[in-house]
């Protein structure tokens, strides 16, 4: 967390010298690894609790991206890469674990850049994130951030997908209170200022404090049985969720797919998932 903490800093400065949509931007080369190490079970358990998984079983689908988080924010706020941290926003992942994964197991991280895209509202970067266990690699991620600049190119994402995910029952309402984001940021180590106070959040641009994308992906999984049975999945960051709020977890019968919606049925995050 210590970590994570400095390379926030470390982005709000390197920021200022950065300017997303140069057509000449490379992104740095290799990749950033944490020897492997064992899971401390204190961290997992909170995080567990406050994404609904259980407190016992496989690794949660979703915590080696947290645990490999610090190694993303240290890469991104280099000064070789070519975007400025500030304003990036996370708008999908896709995780594939390559088998279960039990939390006695020491794991080796790796964090990636590997690729820059055109966006409709700017340019999107490609992180890639691995996790093996003594080199068998044994769960993946890629996620997708954009930094919003002008730009002419109206085309959208090349990972992008229809908003529409059909008329899906209602499974679940949750109430999310006020607090979540620091409640999660001191489980997770994110403490993005737009995921703590209102105060913070209106310096960003947002009316309140909104919750992490990261918690909402998990939190849906963690009601699709925890995971446990996924073999892969993607999520799309659709709205952020202001805090507090109520929101439905809706989901395809078949468990194919998945969306969480707010007031007035916006939606937050779409999903589909591979059993």
């Amino acid at each position: 967390m210590t970590s994570l903490s400095a390379s926030l800093v470390r982005g709000a400065v390197t920021s200022l010298f950065k300017r997303a949509g140069r057509p000449d931007a490379t992104l740095p080369l290799g990749r950033l690894v944490r020897p492997a190490a064992p899971v401390a079970p204190g961290p997992l358990a909170a995080y567990a609790r406050i994404c609904g998984f259980a407190e016992s079983g496989p690794l949660p689908l979703t915590y080696p991206h947290v645990l490999a988080f610090p190694l993303t924010m240290r890469l991104m706020t280099d000064r070789a890469f070519p975007l400025p941290v500030l304003g990036l926003v996370h708008t999908w992942i896709e995780i594939t674990p390559h088998r279960v994964v039990r939390p006695t197991e020491p794991l080796e991280l790796a964090v990636y850049a590997d690729g820059l895209a055109p966006h409709r509202r700017g340019t999107e970067v490609t992180m890639v994130t691995e996790a093996r266990v003594g080199g068998e690699l044994v769960w993946e991620s890629r996620s997708g951030y954009l930094s919003r600049h002008a730009t002419t190119n109206a085309a959208a994402s090349p990972h992008s997908a229809p908003d529409a995910v059909g008329d899906l029952p209602a499974v679940a309402e949750w109430r999310l209170p006020g607090d979540l984001g620091r409640r999660y940021g001191a489980v997770s180590g994110d403490r993005n200022p737009i995921h703590l106070h209102p105060l913070t959040a209106r310096l960003f641009g947002f009316p309140r404090a909104i919750a992490h994308g990261m918690w909402t992906v998990a939190r849906c999984l963690a009601e699709a049985r925890g995971g446990a049975e996924i073999r892969s999945v993607r999520a799309e960051f659709k709205a952020p969720v202001l805090l507090p709020a109520t929101v439905t977890y809706a989901a395809d019968p078949t468990g194919g797919s998945f969306v969480l919606r707010g007031a007035k049925e916006r939606v937050h995050l779409v999903g589909t998932v591979t059993r």
